[in-house]
């Protein structure tokens, strides 16, 4: 067992479990639960979106992705940072003016809400459910290696400590886990990627000439990781390499803005004009971070020996470059580290997600759709959401624990989203730009998109058949399906009869979602 690891760890849990104990006693009524109360300023919102949406996928598995397959692991971070455009142009200003606490208020607003919200939030915790399995995964990898636990115990010593942050501190204890992880994991990247520029004599030259020749610290033979093609080239992966790079940037580019867990996050701000500020904070943040993953990546394929980043299968260990490389440079404090801010980038990840699926089970489904829109009793709706937060959470360590530790997070994420691009981005659009679009369209979207997504990804060389036996042959399904979203949601509307409610409130909703006219505002701003 790694003691200083043990500490920091429980550092960072002492100081969130105050965090949650000074938020729970603010978290009363829905507003304050769901919201945080609309209390939060546009640096605030910008540095926990960015804390929400740096995962593990970004910091274990991205490093991983680049230091075996170079270039072509590097597009997974190019993907996830242009995502933010789509967000910032299309999704932030009219969602945070129309909607209360959830992606449905805003589809709910002018079509009928019952089908709507029921969709939606079998979309939503869809979504949050594949995300977080690959936090899941990182949490059992990082804790087993440190503390000496087997995968299955460390899975769920996370669930257990995220659903008591969800549980009794609600959005507000989950954005400050959210900004003190992304400050800490800031700080890492930057130290970790100083450590490997000193390595090659802060010389960028000699540092790209090293990566253009890599040998694993001369362990294996030399390859130019700066080279297309190592993953998606057709000469490592066949005539359909190229088309699943293709399908992994739609899905990362457009699911963005699909994903549940980043779309709350507008919600906690007072209004749109903060929204659009916490998403220029986020994309400069995320910026500089997915920048400096060439470091870490890069400078494991450098520095590192190929046996100190395999299993003992001798397979890539994809998900434990980043801390393996702090090790070697830093010594085992910074080790230490690097460890604990990857254990607290998989708490505050996974709280984002529970606290999504949860919202969206009890304010869409249990409030509009079962009870048609009113509480039985104060504060039912907040009840709802605690329990459900259990039910998402052990489904999650279940599935995580029977992937095992070996599958890739930034792969499950980059399936998340495709799944959000697929079902969630086309409604949304459809509802803010579209006048003629009615309910019919949109549960045929959310359908066709939710469906043909996990259809494609179970039938995969990656799904339930295994790479011999794989129907579709890209790994990503992002490149049918989201056409196939946007088909089915168009098809639906048009193929159907016209909703003169909805049209008739459509010139509201495009009033106020680019003014902010009649919006839910935020409490002492």
């Amino acid at each position: 067992m790694n003691y200083t690891a043990l500490g920091m760890f429980l550092v960072f849990v002492v100081l969130t479990l105050v965090i949650t104990f000074f938020s729970a006693r603010k978290a009363t009524g829905s507003a304050a639960y769901f919201a945080a109360g609309r209390s939060i300023t546009g640096w605030q919102n910008g540095l926990a979106v960015a804390g929400d949406y740096m995962s593990a996928a970004s910091f274990l598995g991205i490093s991983g992705m680049i230091c075996f397959l170079g270039y072509d692991g590097f597009m997974y971070s190019v993907g996830f940072l242009v995502a933010y455009l789509t967000v910032l142009f299309l999704v932030a200003e009219p969602l945070r003016n129309a909607g209360k606490y959830t992606m449905a208020d805003l589809l709910a607003y002018r079509l009928s809400p019952r089908p709507v919200r029921a969709m939606a939030s079998l979309s939503t915790i869809t979504v949050s459910t594949f995300y977080m399995i690959a936090q899941m995964v990182g949490a059992g990898v990082i804790i087993k290696s440190l503390l000496g636990l087997s995968f299955a115990p460390a899975v769920i010593g996370v669930g257990v400590l995220m659903l008591v942050y969800v549980v009794f501190g609600g959005m507000l204890a989950t954005t400050w886990v959210q900004i003190i992880k992304a400050i800490l994991l800031m700080a890492g990247a930057f130290f970790l990627s100083y450590l490997v520029l000193q390595h090659h004599g802060f010389s960028m030259a000699n540092f790209f000439d090293h990566v253009s020749r890599a040998d694993y610290g001369g362990t294996a033979a030399p390859k130019n990781l700066l080279e297309p093609g190592l993953k998606y080239g057709v000469a490592a992966a066949g005539p359909w390499g190229p088309l699943d790079l293709v399908s992994l940037a739609m899905g990362l580019v457009l699911g963005t803005a699909g994903l549940p867990h980043i779309l709350v996050r507008f919600y906690t701000v007072p209004d749109a004009k903060t929204a659009r500020s916490s998403v220029v904070w986020a994309m400069a943040i995320i910026g500089v971070f997915y920048i400096l993953t060439t470091f870490f990546g890069f400078g494991a394929a450098t520095i590192l020996e190929k046996s100190a980043i395999t299993t003992a299968a001798g397979k890539p260990d994809t998900n434990m470059v980043a801390p393996i490389l702090a090790l070697a440079l830093g010594g085992n404090l910074f080790f230490a580290f690097i460890s604990a801010v990857a254990f607290a980038t998989i708490l505050a990840v996974v709280a984002g997600l529970t606290m999504s699926a949860s919202t969206s089970f009890a304010h869409d489904f249990y409030t509009n759709v079962i009870h048609h829109g009113k509480e039985k009793t104060a504060g039912e709706e907040v009840r709802v959401a605690r329990i459900t937060a259990f039910v998402v959470g052990a489904v999650s360590i279940g599935i995580a624990i029977a992937l095992g530790p070996e599958v890739n997070a930034a792969f499950l994420v980059g399936l998340a989203f495709a799944v959000a691009a697929s079902a969630n981005l086309p409604v949304i659009l459809f509802s803010v730009f579209w006048k003629r679009f009615n309910t019919a369209g949109a549960v045929s979207g959310l359908v066709g998109g939710l469906a043909s997504s996990i259809l494609l990804i179970m039938i995969s060389p990656n799904g339930i058949f295994g790479k011999a036996g794989a129907i579709f042959p890209l790994e990503n399904p992002g490149i049918v399906s989201i056409p196939l979203g946007f088909l089915a949601a168009f098809l639906g509307t048009v193929l159907t009869k016209e909703d003169p409610e909805a049209e008739a409130k459509f010139s509201e909703l495009k009033v106020r979602a680019h003014t902010g006219l009649g919006a839910e505002k935020g409490g002492g701003h």
